[in-house]
C-alpha cells in the first residue's frame, strides 16, 4: 500500500466533537448487550460440541 498524498487545500485530519453522556451511556450499554450475547452462544457452542462427542 502507498503513501496517500494530500491534495493542495484539502485536510485529511478528522476531528468528531466530544460525546455526551447520553452516548457514552449508550454505547456503554451496547457493549454490555453484544458481550452477553456472545457470551451465550459460547456456551451453547461449548455444549453443542459436548454432546456431539459423546
Amino acid at each position: 500500500m502507498g503513501y496517500i498524498k494530500e491534495p493542495f487545500g484539502v485536510d485529511f485530519i478528522i476531528q468528531s466533537p466530544p460525546l455526551t453522556n447520553e452516548e457514552k451511556n449508550e454505547i456503554s450499554n451496547y457493549i454490555k448487550k453484544q458481550k452477553e450475547i456472545n457470551k451465550q452462544n459460547l456456551k451453547e457452542k461449548i455444549t453443542k460440541k459436548q454432546y456431539s462427542n459423546a
